[in-house]
């Protein structure tokens, strides 16, 4: 019997809406999707491990790898590279597993000219005030740079149409409950499910 082939996911957000929290506890309770981890070629910080929160590579090794088509999307931020390689997405996804980028709205462009039956969800924060509190409830960044973060923001959330869908976090645990269904739904298309359960179909048809 063939596998199914899985289901790439995109999930994209303006910094400050909550996405790793939400698709960090989303996965924690769905086992079959797989987290991409991205490859970047700037130096750990501190507590980041090699493989788990990134691939840490050189820009020499970024660069090459760019140069033989090995990425899905990246780009230079920063003087950093930041990328998703193909490697981290398509055995996955051949082998019938289910795979999840958390990219920004750029790298979701990209990505969807290279595989336009990906599904992709943006995640909106519930009002300006709410994004600048929990910028600055990070205690990480000055004001200079709250400010360029903001104003970045905005320019993020003007893309929210090119996705598939949109969730507002507002009540973590309900929007965490709407990202979950949106992965229920999928497994439950009807071409999946027509190819998931040939047998008993044929069967009850029988």
């Amino acid at each position: 019997m063939n596998t199914i082939r899985g289901t790439l996911y995109i999930v994209a957000a303006p910094s400050g809406a909550g996405k790793s929290s939400l698709v960090n506890t989303t996965l924690a309770k769905e086992p079959g999707i797989a987290l991409s981890i991205s490859f970047t070629s700037r130096a750990p910080r501190p507590g980041e491990r090699h493989a788990q929160h990134y691939h840490f590579v050189s820009k020499q090794e970024f660069e090459r790898m760019i140069a033989a088509g090995d990425f899905f999307e990246h780009a230079l931020v920063h003087g950093d590279y930041k990328g998703t390689a193909r490697q981290s997405v398509e055995p996955q996804l051949a082998a019938g597993k289910d795979v999840l980028l958390e990219i920004d709205w750029q790298g979701a462009r990209q990505v969807r000219e290279k595989m336009p039956d990906c599904i992709s969800v943006f995640i909106l924060p519930p009002s300006k005030d709410a994004l600048e509190t929990r910028m600055r409830n990070r205690g990480q960044d000055t004001e200079a740079v709250i400010a360029q973060r903001l104003a970045a923001a905005r320019e993020e959330m003007s893309h929210y149409d090119e996705f598939d869908y949109v969730i507002v976090n507002e009540h973590f645990d309900a929007a965490a409950a709407e990202l979950r269904a949106i992965f229920v739904a999928q497994r439950l298309r009807r071409a999946a499910q027509a190819e998931r359960h040939a047998g008993l179909i044929r069967d009850l048809l029988a």
